[in-house]
């Protein structure tokens, strides 16, 4: 690489969310960096860490056998601070004290606009990579994290599928994803849920309690008696699972049990999917600090690796896979009726 700038030392930091992956992530960073001999650095806790100089000194034998692990090794943490243009002048006066060359930050949107914001007050290079379950940053096929999730959330919707069948119950599961539904929609259709209460379809015509209960009252008039399994992204009803599956039994009389996974989501071993993808995207950030590059995001597109301005990633927006609505919409509601289009 004869165009790679004359670099000796960066860092790294986990901000926002944790998501399964960031050690992978970091293991790669860290691994990258060694062997372009560069030195590490690592900020404990993110902004709030680099804002309190709470760091340490990362080697290949730190990192070499996290990427197993979830969480992160050098913690994570959100800080309202830091949008403020006092602090990201401490965490700019911070790093040059420590003679960082470039800053790579894991993390989501937030994340990625507290590194914008200190883009305009730091003159050494910030490279992103996209770490959150939610898979909401424009630029990248995925984002890591977003695998595991998905997965985490099909394995608990199979085990309430069974005890809903048992019980003929209507199951309520609410999932992580209260801008983006893409976990609702991947995990819904995974487990073959009846119904998904995503933020995109709630903008145009939000559901109401008629409307959800005609159509269980269908589905059992099609299928009979039996069990009905809805997936609810966060915030997308007033007092989320526990109030829906409330009303439904107390004004309908429909036995519904409400499960929340939460933060459950975001723990467990990485998929391989989320290990491999960290690794590509942490070697890249470092590769993207040495051609000069800065204020971007480390991506995936089609297999191919890009580079995106930070500002893209949350000003855009990524849809929905239309494919997969039409299909759990359309031709697995099983109150629709087919027609033969061939």
């Amino acid at each position: 690489m004869s165009e790679q700038k004359q670099l000796t030392r960066i860092a790294v930091l986990t901000s926002g969310g944790d998501a399964p992956g960031m050690n992978a992530a970091l293991r790669a960073v860290v691994l990258a960096a060694e062997h372009y001999e560069l030195q590490v650095i690592g900020f404990k806790h993110g902004y709030q860490g680099l804002l309190e100089n709470d760091f340490l000194p990362l080697c290949a034998a730190d990192v070499q056998h996290i990427l197993q692990y979830s969480g992160t090794i050098i913690k994570s943490a959100r800080c309202a601070r830091f949008k403020e243009v006092e602090a990201a002048q401490q965490a700019a006066a911070i790093l040059d004290q420590h003679g960082i060359d470039g800053l790579v930050v894991i993390g989501g949107d937030g994340s990625f606009r507290g590194a914008e914001h200190l883009a305009n007050y730091w003159s050494g290079q910030i490279i992103g990579v996209p770490g959150t379950i939610d898979n909401d940053l424009y630029g990248t096929d995925v984002t890591i994290g977003f695998t595991t999730a998905v997965a985490i959330a099909m394995d608990a919707l199979d085990k309430i599928r069974d005890t809903a069948d048992a019980m003929d119950r209507v199951f309520i599961v609410e999932v992580m994803g209260r801008h983006a539904g893409f976990i609702g929609l991947n995990s819904g259709v995974a487990a073959g849920a009846e119904r998904m209460i995503l933020p995109e379809l709630q903008k145009d015509k939000p559901l109401t309690i008629a409307a959800i209960v005609k159509h269980i009252e269908r589905v059992k008039q099609v299928r009979g008696d039996g069990s009905y399994v809805m997936v609810l992204s966060e915030h997308q009803w007033p007092g989320g699972a526990v109030a829906l599956a409330e009303q439904l039994e107390a004004q309908h009389g429909l036995p519904c049990r409400p499960c929340l996974l939460g933060h459950i989501q975001r723990g467990g071993s990485p998929a391989p999917a989320d290990r491999i993808i960290a690794s590509e995207l942490g070697v890249h950030a470092v590769e993207l600090i040495l051609q000069g590059q800065t204020r971007v995001m480390a991506g995936l597109q089609a297999n191919q690796l890009v580079a995106i301005p930070l500002p893209e990633t949350w000003q855009k927006k990524n849809p929905l896979n239309a494919n997969l609505l039409r299909i759990s919409q359309d031709i697995f509601n099983p109150v629709k009726k087919r027609q033969n289009t061939l």
